[in-house]
């Protein structure tokens, strides 16, 4: 069997892309090596039997981990492995010294590319002069690379753009066993990392309208980000409750499978796991009709998909929803199959066969 090493830029912040890429690592028997390591966290979700390896620390703060990062990839040496897989736009900075590699490219850095332009202020004409410095390292980067996969046709399409490069596609996974249905309780669930291109102000808005419907919302803030998640806090209407991060499975778990329905609201998501999980919970979603949303959620059928959506017209879905959510059930557990994580395996496994031959 193939010795292979996953390079994936630090685990002190755990999402989706982190959650992949454990899944990853168990499927492969790989190891994992990278910066900031909270193994208390990935304990909790289960992954106690992945290895993950440091290469030294990085600071906390979010530009200066990133460049610390891309600083620790670049001067690494590994040896002894058949295969290098790359995660994270940071770990990159490794790929001339490891081949033969692949990348499974969760996005072009989107504050770099497509969201580049997203937030403005006192300091913008700076920071797109150092950004412009950023995308010629980022792309001579990639370009050591020799294999690229895609997460989503959405993300494929940006790695076209971005970095005039075609790839394969394939699904990121999640552990359909873990998720469960029962009957629906009295309110809705949101679960993502709080950042502003998460647009949460529309649900709060939407629930503002809705005096009588309540939402959760499950996340965490990473550090840049904590006096945004503070304002929106504030901003929340009482029928809405933020619980914070939530790294227990069972936990999480238990909530897909008592709430009405899901909302997502992210600009252009990369591909979205999280309405998946809440698919593989037989709860129908409510999202944007654009992005990764348009990949996973099947409109009229698993949920909504909301055209130029706005505070009004998700309040209207979600009534619309609300009325019988129990009726999109079977067709929510059967999607869900599709994103599976041994789908996702067979399909990485031959890939790499492929690309040892």
């Amino acid at each position: 069997m193939a010795r292979i090493a996953i390079l994936h830029d630090y685990f002190d912040e755990i999402g989706g892309a982190e959650i992949t890429i454990c899944h990853m690592a168990r499927g492969l028997k790989a190891t994992i090596f990278t910066t900031n390591i909270d193994r208390n966290t990935i304990n909790k979700l289960g992954f106690d039997d992945v290895e993950l390896a440091s290469i030294g620390n990085v600071p906390k703060i979010r530009y200066l981990k990133q460049l610390f990062a891309q600083i620790r990839f670049s001067s690494l040496r590994l040896q002894g492995f058949d295969l290098y897989i790359f995660g994270g736009c940071c770990s990159i900075y490794g790929s001339r010294g490891h081949k033969p590699n692949l990348w499974y490219c969760f996005s072009p850095q989107r504050g770099l590319y497509d969201l580049r332009h997203f937030r403005r202020g006192l300091l913008y004409p700076v920071k797109q002069a150092i950004r412009g410095v950023q995308i010629y390292f980022d792309q001579k980067a990639a370009r050591e690379i020799q294999n690229i996969i895609a997460p989503s046709r959405n993300v494929r399409e940006r790695i076209v753009k971005y970095y005039g490069r075609d790839s394969d596609t394939i699904y990121s996974p999640i552990e359909t066993t873990e998720f469960k249905c029962l009957t629906p309780k009295d309110y809705w669930l949101s679960v993502q990392r709080i950042d502003p291109y998460k647009n949460i102000e529309l649900q709060l808005e939407a629930f503002s309208r809705m005096k009588d419907e309540k939402l959760i919302i499950v996340g965490g803030a990473s550090c840049g980000f904590r006096q945004y998640y503070r304002c929106l806090q504030t901003k929340a209407p009482n029928n809405v409750t933020f619980v914070g991060p939530i790294f227990d499975r069972m936990e999480l778990a238990d909530l897909y499978a008592n709430c009405k329905g899901f909302i997502a609201t992210s600009q252009n998501e990369d591909l979205g796991m999280v309405p998946v999980e809440a698919m593989a919970s037989g709860k129908p979603v409510v999202a944007p009709n654009d992005g990764g949303y348009r990949e996973t959620i099947i409109n009229g059928v698993t949920g909504r998909l909301i055209n130029d959506i706005n505070p009004a017209r998700l309040a209207q879905a979600i009534a619309e929803i609300g009325c019988d959510p129990e009726k999109y059930k079977d067709a929510c557990l059967k999607q869900a199959e599709r994103f599976d994580t041994r789908v996702f395996i067979e399909k990485i496994s031959e890939q790499i066969a492929f690309i040892n031959k």
